[in-house]
């Protein structure tokens, strides 16, 4: 099965609600984590609740491309870290 912004939707979808981890690129050699629920689905973006006591910011929202191209990394808390797509190792993790 390959990956697409469905799929990778889907996935979001089915985990409305849960606590999450954000890792994203932010430069050459530097990955922020961010801990947040994940709030809300849109088309094209998904909005993460961030940790009150841990952030500067309230929420941050990201693209289904984001994801895609592996630029972030998504694990929900609470399951095991395996993927969706065991084949293509993609970056939205159970």
């Amino acid at each position: 099965m390959t990956l697409s912004l469905s799929l990778i939707k889907q996935t979001m979808d089915a985990h409305l609600g849960e606590h999450v981890l954000v890792t994203a690129q932010a430069g050459r050699r530097k990955l922020i984590k961010r801990h947040g629920v994940l709030s809300e689905t849109f088309n094209s973006v998904f909005v993460v609740e961030l940790d009150k006591e841990n952030s500067k910011f309230e929420r941050v929202s990201y693209s289904y491309t984001d994801v895609l191209t592996r630029n972030i990394r998504i694990v929900f808390d609470g399951e095991n870290s395996e993927n969706i797509d065991e084949a293509e190792s993609v970056s939205v993790e159970n």
